[in-house]
């Protein structure tokens, strides 16, 4: 019966990976409301976000490719707030909990857990990572947001590889 249930499910996540990731967002169009965790654990909150911001989502907060990628933006902080970059936000489909922890050396970035995947699924930004990691996570994206309207997005085409989503590669689009 486990088995069952177990397969079941993974055909449901997978389903809905795929359909939803057939709805892409894409420059021009407005942010779905970016509903994430930061402060709790038990209750999700708006992210109200203003002037330039930066979106940076992980497929899993302390996968090898997420530890090597966010130091960079932590560590060119102040290059982005010259460009006029408002805030950068670091998002993944982790509890918050791990994304607490995730952020242990940073007290300029806000690390944020889609804890369901529902801002990975509003972006159509979703994919089925279930062999890996579990379910269905968020791809490996960076996207410019100029007052809640998105300027660009940057999805690695390998979620595994950062080759377009490094901050040196974002800094240099500002």
């Amino acid at each position: 019966m486990a088995s069952i249930i177990a397969g079941a499910a993974h055909t449901a996540h997978s389903t809905a990976a795929s359909l939803l990731s057939s709805a892409q967002i894409h420059p021009g169009k407005t942010l779905p409301p970016l509903k994430v965790k930061e402060t709790s654990p038990e209750r999700a909150e708006i992210v109200q976000l203003s002037g330039t911001t930066i979106i940076v989502d992980v497929p899993g907060a302390f996968t090898g490719t997420c530890s090597v990628q966010i130091p960079g933006y932590v560590d060119n902080y102040e290059a982005f707030k010259a460009k006029g970059v408002t805030g950068i936000y670091v998002v993944a489909v982790n509890d918050q909990f791990v994304m607490k922890s995730f952020d242990c050396c940073s007290t300029t970035i806000h690390f944020l857990a889609d804890d369901q995947g529902e801002f990975a699924g509003a972006t159509g930004l979703i994919f089925d990572a279930t062999p890996l990691l579990g379910g269905p996570r968020s791809k490996r994206y960076v996207m410019i947001v100029k007052n809640q309207e998105v300027a660009s997005v940057a999805v690695e085409e390998d979620s595994g590889k950062v080759t377009i989503t490094d901050a040196k590669t974002i800094l240099a689009q500002l």
